[in-house]
C-alpha cells in the first residue's frame, strides 16, 4: 500500500521565490498545488511540470486534505485562501518563514543587500556546482545554467552520504524577510535605503541588516563589501565576466568571497564566472525585430536609482558608439516619491540618446492613496526638462517605437513591474 503524498499548496505562486519553493518541494515528491491572481511565466512553467495552478484566489481552492499552505509576503491576512486554510486548521507559514526552516537543515549561504543579491546567488551557485559542491539554489531570478530555473536542486540530505548539503538562497531584506534564516555564511552585497514603505528611515534599514548579520549560526562567516571590493581581482573579472558594469564586477567579487572561504581554488571560481551568461531580466540581451529590423532589446529588472544609473552607464560602457534608447516603468509609487530627486537626476544625466518614462507600476498592498495623489511619471518628465526624456502611456510606447526606431539601436526596457511584457511585441 502506497503512502499518500504531504500536499502543499502555495498561495501567490507566480512569486519568484515562492516558485522557487514549490520547485524545490515538487522535487521531493509532495503534491503541489497553488495559485495566483494572473498567469505568467513562471505559473506556465510550473503547470508543466505538473502542478495544479488556479488563477484567481477563492475559498474553494483549499481543501481539508491540504497539510501545509505556504504563502507569499504580498499575501494580506484577509486573503480568502489564508482565512479558510486558517480556519480548517491547515498549518501556514508564509515563504520566508517556510524557507527559514530549509535554512536550519543545510548549510546555508544567505547573499542579502540592497542590490545585486540575485546576480550574486546565481554566481555563487553556478560557482558550487563547478566546484563539485552540488548546492541547492533558490534564487529570485531565473538563470541560464539552472535550466532557465529560479531552482537548481542538490541531491536529497538522505543521499548525502556523509557529505555537506550546501543551500544558496537570496535572502531579501522587505519587511525584515530575512531575518527567519539561519546562515552559515552571510553576504550583504550593500545597504542603501529602500523599502521605506516599510522602513521608514535609513537608520531602520541598518538596523534591520545588523539583526540579520547577529542570525549567523555559530562559528558563521559575515562577507561584506569592505572586505572585497577595491581588490586586485578587480581587473581580471573585468576582462573574463560576459556580462557589463562595475556592479557586477562587484558582485562576482563577493560570490569569489564565499569561494576562498569554502577553499574552492581561484582556477575553479574564475573559470566559472567567466562561463555565467547572465539572468533573467538582469541586462539580459535578446534580439528582436521592427519594421522588419533587428534590434537589439535588453530587459533589465532595474527599480531603484542606483540601479538604474548602474544599468545605463553598464550599458554605455558595452556599446559607447551605439544609439542607445531606454523605456522605464517605475516601481511603487511609494519608492517613486521617496527617490523622486534621485530619479531625476540619474535620467536627467544618463549617458542615453533617448528614455521613455511610462506610468508607475503599482504594487498591490502596499501603496499610499495620498502619495499616488502627490506623484507620477509626468511630473518626473517635467523635472527632468529634456527634450531626450519623453512620458508615454504603455499602450503608445510600441507604436512609438515602430514609428521611430531605425533598427540601429539598443533598446533597454527597464523595471520591476510589468514592462518587459513589452518585449513579446518585438
Amino acid at each position: 500500500m502506497s503512502i499518500p503524498k504531504l500536499k502543499i499548496h502555495f498561495i501567490g505562486i507566480g512569486g519568484i521565490g515562492v516558485s522557487a519553493l514549490a520547485r524545490y518541494y515538487l522535487t521531493k515528491g509532495y503534491q503541489i498545488t497553488g495559485s495566483d491572481l494572473n498567469s505568467s511565466e513562471i505559473t506556465k512553467a510550473l503547470e508543466k511540470k505538473g502542478v495544479k495552478i488556479f488563477i484567481g484566489q477563492k475559498n474553494k481552492n483549499i481543501s481539508k486534505d491540504i497539510d501545509l499552505v505556504i504563502y507569499s509576503p504580498a499575501v494580506r491576512p484577509n486573503n480568502l485562501e489564508l482565512k479558510k486554510a486558517k480556519k480548517l486548521g491547515i498549518k501556514c507559514q508564509s515563504y520566508p518563514q517556510a524557507l527559514g526552516e530549509l535554512t536550519k537543515q543545510y548549510f546555508t549561504i544567505a547573499i542579502s543587500g540592497t542590490h545585486g543579491k540575485s546576480t550574486t546567488t546565481a554566481m555563487l551557485g553556478l560557482l558550487l556546482v563547478k566546484a563539485g559542491l552540488d548546492p541547492t539554489v533558490i534564487v529570485g531570478t531565473k538563470v541560464k545554467e539552472f535550466g532557465d530555473s529560479n531552482y537548481r536542486a542538490g541531491k536529497p540530505i538522505q543521499q548525502a552520504q556523509g557529505k555537506i548539503q550546501y543551500l544558496v538562497i537570496e535572502a531579501c531584506e522587505h519587511e525584515e524577510s530575512f531575518l527567519n534564516y539561519s546562515s552559515d555564511i552571510a553576504i550583504i552585497t550593500n545597504i542603501e535605503p529602500d523599502h521605506l514603505d516599510y522602513f521608514k528611515n535609513f537608520n531602520n534599514v541598518k538596523k534591520a541588516f545588523i539583526k540579520f548579520a547577529k542570525k549567523l549560526k555559530k562559528n558563521g562567516i559575515l562577507i561584506t563589501q569592505s572586505e572585497y571590493k577595491n581588490s586586485k581581482d578587480e581587473k581580471k573579472l573585468k576582462k573574463i565576466l560576459n556580462i557589463p558594469g562595475k556592479h557586477n564586477v562587484d558582485n562576482a567579487l563577493a560570490a569569489l568571497a564565499v569561494a576562498r572561504a569554502l577553499k574552492v581554488s581561484d582556477k575553479i571560481s574564475f573559470n566559472a564566472l567567466s562561463e555565467y551568461r547572465g539572468s533573467w531580466r538582469r541586462f539580459e540581451i535578446k534580439k528582436g525585430v521592427i519594421n522588419d529590423k533587428q534590434i537589439t532589446i535588453i530587459s533589465d529588472y532595474a527599480h531603484h536609482p542606483t540601479e538604474v544609473k548602474a544599468t545605463l552607464r553598464a550599458a554605455r560602457e558595452k556599446w559607447p558608439k551605439k544609439e542607445i534608447w531606454c523605456v522605464f516603468q517605475p516601481h511603487q509609487y511609494h519608492r517613486t516619491h521617496c527617490f523622486f530627486n534621485d530619479f531625476v537626476k540619474t535620467l536627467r544625466e544618463a549617458l542615453v540618446d533617448k528614455i521613455i518614462i511610462t506610468d508607475i507600476y503599482g504594487v498591490a498592498g502596499r501603496e499610499d492613496k495620498e502619495i499616488k495623489e502627490k506623484v507620477n511619471s509626468e511630473k518626473m518628465v517635467k523635472a527632468i526638462n529634456k527634450s531626450e526624456v519623453i512620458y508615454l502611456p504603455k499602450e503608445k510606447i510600441i507604436k512609438y517605437l515602430q514609428e521611430n526606431l531605425t533598427g540601429r539601436e539598443k533598446v533597454i526596457i527597464m523595471g520591476a513591474g510589468d514592462i518587459y511584457n513589452l518585449i513579446e511585441k518585438f
